[in-house]
């Protein structure tokens, strides 16, 4: 079975959403657990997560993936905007207890010029803090591309943090564009990154895919998703990926530069080419 779907948006509510999902035959999504441009959140409609919760079940759903705003930056220069992220975590984290079948995923951040040593130092210090004893969500840090300053370009650094951190659900969401543009080259070598992956943060910690083609090249470090089979990644490497073994259980979510049926046509597209 395929677990995929795209970004979709809640703002009319997480039922709406399921049912939008359903109608590109998506079995999962990813949201952005507020504004990704700012800090206010949206109060939860607990009784709309309830007929959510319910329609998910019956159509099997996949665990669904919120996405933090890009605005939470643990591991900035300066000591406000970090607690301003740091602040939305904590908030994040309170919400998603009454989200069912969730992962939250986030950026690790960018050093903004205090290095990588540094930003990890903080970036595991915020999730120490905002972590609590009746915390139970995964916890996701996005593979990156590496562009600019950016924390998470590589596994080694992605792991540094996870063992620094003392809670044991805490895992990564891979992007296929962030891990071709960082130097994985998942077209050529696909078996050798995963057993890389595997050798580094363990299988077991992958809980999500961010299933993207790429405008940009191998070792590029740029940040340009692009939409399925139109990258240099090509459809035939992404088919690879949800197909292989080891990845085929995950989440896949879609970020293509496409409206929301622009992705029930790539969805159909990777169903006919699976024939499924």
């Amino acid at each position: 079975m395929l677990n995929i779907g795209c970004h979709l948006s809640i703002s009319k509510g997480f039922y709406k959403a399921v049912k939008e999902a359903l109608s590109i035959d998506a079995n999962t999504f990813q949201f952005f657990t507020r504004n990704p441009r700012g800090g206010k959140a949206k109060a939860l409609d607990l009784e709309d997560i309830k007929k959510a919760k319910e329609l998910m079940e019956i159509n099997n759903f996949a665990p669904i993936l919120a996405h933090a705003p890009y605005t939470m930056n643990l591991c900035s220069a300066k000591p406000d905007i970090r607690k301003f992220a740091k602040n939305m975590l904590k908030d994040d984290l309170e919400r998603l207890k009454h989200i069912p079948n969730s992962l939250y995923n986030f950026h690790p951040g960018s050093h903004t010029g205090q290095g990588i040593e540094k930003a990890t130092e903080q970036i595991i210090n915020a999730l120490n803090e905002a972590i609590q004893e009746d915390t139970d969500t995964w916890i996701l840090l996005e593979s990156m591309s590496g562009k600019g300053t950016e924390v998470g370009r590589s596994l080694e650094e992605l792991i540094q943090i996870i063992e620094g951190v003392q809670y044991e659900k805490l895992g990564v969401c891979l992007d296929s564009c962030h891990l071709y543009s960082s130097g994985y080259d998942l077209v050529n070598d696909l078996d050798g990154v995963i057993e890389e992956i595997d050798g580094i943060i363990g299988l077991e910690r992958i809980k999500a895919f961010h299933l993207n083609d790429t405008k940009h090249g191998l070792g590029s470090n740029k940040d340009r998703h692009e939409l399925i089979g139109e990258g240099l990644i090509g459809l035939e490497a992404i088919v690879n990926i949800i197909t292989h073994p080891k990845l085929s259980n995950l989440p896949f979510i879609l970020e293509t530069p496409n409206e929301v049926k622009g992705h029930g046509e790539e969805i159909k597209l990777l169903k006919e080419t699976l024939g499924i």
